[in-house]
């Protein structure tokens, strides 16, 4: 969804420029990018894959 279009009903300003408050909430909240991984759950998960190969490594190799 793009905010270039919308006009904003305190203002009446177009949303994409922020002329007041309730445009810049409305951008924002548009723009609002999906919850990210946290780092540290990255770096667990690949110690679990790390784990996990050197593991099969000493079973099987």
């Amino acid at each position: 969804m793009s905010c270039e279009h919308l006009v904003c009903a305190n203002c009446s300003g177009p949303v994409v420029e922020g002329r007041c408050p309730t445009c810049r909430a409305a951008r924002a909240e548009v723009h609002r990018h999906g919850p990210t991984i946290p780092p540290a759950l990255v770096l667990a998960g690949l110690v679990a894959l790390l784990f996990a190969a050197l593991l099969l490594q000493r079973l099987y190799g």
